[in-house]
C-alpha cells in the first residue's frame, strides 16, 4: 500500500532545509499541497529570509508539486493566523501540520540565560502551541487533522548543555498528550518524533561518520506515516540512520502502604521496589496514574 495524500494540504515549518525541507518534499511528491514555512533565521534564531523557503517551493514546482512560501516567525501568533487564513483561502483546508522549527542556544545550565532559555522554548514549545492553535478549529471542524510535534533525545533522555532545548522538548511530548485526548472524537491525531538527523542544527554536535548515516531522508519515513490517515495518536517514535523505536513514559508497579508506613524512611528503605521495572505500564492518561496511585490498578 502507497501512503498518498492527494486534495490534502499540510503546513511544514522550519522546512527551509534539513528534516523540513525532506519533509515538505516527500509530501508533495505523494501529493499534498505544501505550505513552507521558514523564518529564514540563523541556527541560534536571529534574522530571517524567504529564500530558503522560497528555493524548496521552486524545487516542489519542478518536480510537478503545489507549494507555497511564508516566512512568518511560529512566535508571532497574529503572523501564524494569517498565514492559516491565506492558505484557507487559497486551497479551502488544512489536514496537516508539522511543527519542526527550531533553534539551539546550548550552554551549560551556569551560563545559561534567562534569555537563551526564554527564546529556545517560545520557538519550540510556544512556536508549537501557537501554530497547533491556529489550525485546530479548522480540523475540528472538517473532522480530520493530523499534527505531528518534534521532541529530542534531549527532552526524552538529557543531554549536556541543552536544559533550554531539552526542556522545551519534553514540553512537546505533554503538549501531544493532552491534546490526542481533546483532538480524538474529532479526527484530529497528534504524534510526536523525535528525529536522529544530519542537519544545520546538528552538523557540530556529532562526529563526521555518523552524520554520514544521518540524512533528513532516514527520519521522513516515519514522520511520513505519522501524517497518514491511517497514523495512530499519541505515539512517541524515534527514527534516524535506519532505527526506528517508539518510546513512552512508562509507570512501574510501585508500592503501597498503610497511613503509618506513610514516610521518607519507608520511601528511602524500599526505593529499590518503587524503581523495580518488572510489570510496568504505559497509563493512558493523567487520571489512569492517580488511579493506580489510589491502588485502583491500571
Amino acid at each position: 500500500m502507497t501512503l498518498r495524500f492527494d486534495n490534502r494540504v499540510a503546513i511544514v515549518t522550519g522546512a527551509g532545509g534539513g528534516l523540513g525541507k525532506a519533509y515538505a518534499m516527500e509530501l508533495a511528491r505523494r501529493g499534498a499541497k505544501v505550505v513552507v514555512n521558514d523564518l529564514g533565521g540563523a541556527r541560534d534564531g536571529s534574522g530571517s529570509s524567504l529564500s530558503a523557503a522560497q528555493t524548496v517551493v521552486d524545487a516542489i514546482i519542478a518536480e510537478g508539486g503545489e507549494a507555497m512560501a511564508n516566512g512568518a516567525s511560529v512566535t508571532d501568533a497574529a503572523a501564524v493566523e494569517k498565514m492559516v487564513a491565506f492558505v484557507k483561502e487559497r486551497w479551502g483546508r488544512i489536514d496537516i501540520l508539522i511543527n519542526n522549527a527550531g533553534i539551539l542556544r546550548d550552554k551549560t545550565f551556569v551560563k545559561m540565560s534567562h534569555d537563551d532559555f526564554r527564546q529556545v522554548v517560545d520557538v519550540h514549545l510556544m512556536g508549537s502551541m501557537i501554530c497547533t492553535k491556529a489550525v485546530w478549529e479548522t480540523m475540528r471542524e472538517q473532522a480530520f487533522g493530523r499534527i505531528l510535534m518534534t521532541t529530542s533525545s534531549t527532552g526524552l533522555y538529557g543531554n549536556f548543555g541543552q536544559a533550554n532545548y531539552g526542556a522545551a522538548k519534553m514540553g512537546l511530548v505533554g503538549l501531544m498528550k493532552t491534546l490526542a485526548l481533546e483532538g480524538a472524537k474529532y479526527n484530529v491525531r497528534i504524534n510526536t518524533i523525535a528525529p536522529l538527523a544530519a542537519t544545520r542544527m546538528t552538523e557540530d554536535l556529532l562526529p563526521p561518520e555518523m552524520l554520514s548515516r544521518m540524512g533528513p531522508e532516514t527520519v521522513a519515513p516515519a514522520a511520513i506515516y505519522l501524517v497518514s490517515d491511517d497514523a495512530p495518536t499519541n505515539a512517541v517514535i524515534n527514527a534516524g540512520g535506519g532505527g526506528f523505536e517508539r518510546s513512552y513514559v512508562t509507570l512501574t508497579r510501585g508500592i503501597h502502604v498503610s497511613a503509618e508506613d506513610m514516610t521518607a524512611e519507608t520511601i528511602a528503605a524500599r526505593f529499590a521496589e518503587i524503581s523495580d521495572r518488572t510489570g510496568e505500564v504505559v497509563p493512558d492518561t493523567g487520571a489512569a496514574q492517580g488511579a493506580m496511585a489510589l491502588g485502583g490498578g491500571a
